[in-house]
């Protein structure tokens, strides 16, 4: 179980905005690190007592995870999504359509990308809530429910591979990449995305 409390997050956001004064960010100067001191204060003396308690909070699961957010997932205001896609669809633009995988597909946002530029397209997601919108969504398309660690599918059988926004959720990567490896044929593509939540908040980049 993990111990969540609102105040801790505020002032962990407020310890890593001092921390990357510190090290010496463009920008941020004397105003920027006085302001922050001045907001933890505030924190402390006056929102402290309001915030309450916190709550002991266990992992969910993939499954139970995108049952609720499934819902949700393809509306406006996602920042991962707005940030990983561009890169995404220009690294796609530059490959030849072909026999095309999106693992761990989720509610299809690649899969219909593809399949739009001419891929033949198979989903895999091990999510039903998740997959449900995919089919809603996408159609022509094959979606299988499977994991990433053993996709339901053959050895060589695919040119491109993409895997966007999942892997964070993997424990056993060496797994899910000798998947890929076994899945797509000699010289094909693997695309890869993942930004996790926490790299944001300490300031981390998407690269491609």
């Amino acid at each position: 179980m993990t111990y969540q409390h609102p105040l801790a997050f505020l002032l962990g956001l407020e310890g890593v905005a001092l921390l990357r004064a510190t090290a010496g960010d463009d920008g941020l100067d004397r105003g920027f690190v006085e302001a922050r001191i001045a907001e933890v204060r505030r924190l402390l003396d006056e929102a402290a007592p309001r915030l309450g308690d916190g709550v002991e909070a266990g992992a969910v699961g993939t499954v139970d995870g995108y049952r609720s957010w499934s819902a949700t997932y393809d509306e406006p205001g996602n920042p991962l999504i707005e940030v990983e896609e561009p890169v995404v669809r220009r690294i796609l633009d530059g490959l030849a359509p072909g026999r095309a995988l999106d693992a761990a597909c989720g509610t299809g946002r690649h899969t219909g990308y593809l399949a739009a530029r001419g891929h033949r397209v198979t989903g895999v997601d091990s999510s039903p809530d998740m997959l449900a919108r995919a089919r809603d969504r996408v159609h022509g398309v094959e979606f299988l429910d499977g994991d990433v660690r053993r996709l339901p599918v053959g050895d060589g059988e695919f040119d491109l591979v993409v895997c966007g926004l999942a892997l964070a959720h993997v424990a056993e990567l060496p797994a899910a990449m000798a998947e890929f490896a076994r899945v797509l044929r000699p010289g094909g593509h693997l695309v890869v995305s993942d930004v996790h939540v926490l790299s944001l908040y300490l300031g981390g980049r998407p690269r491609a």
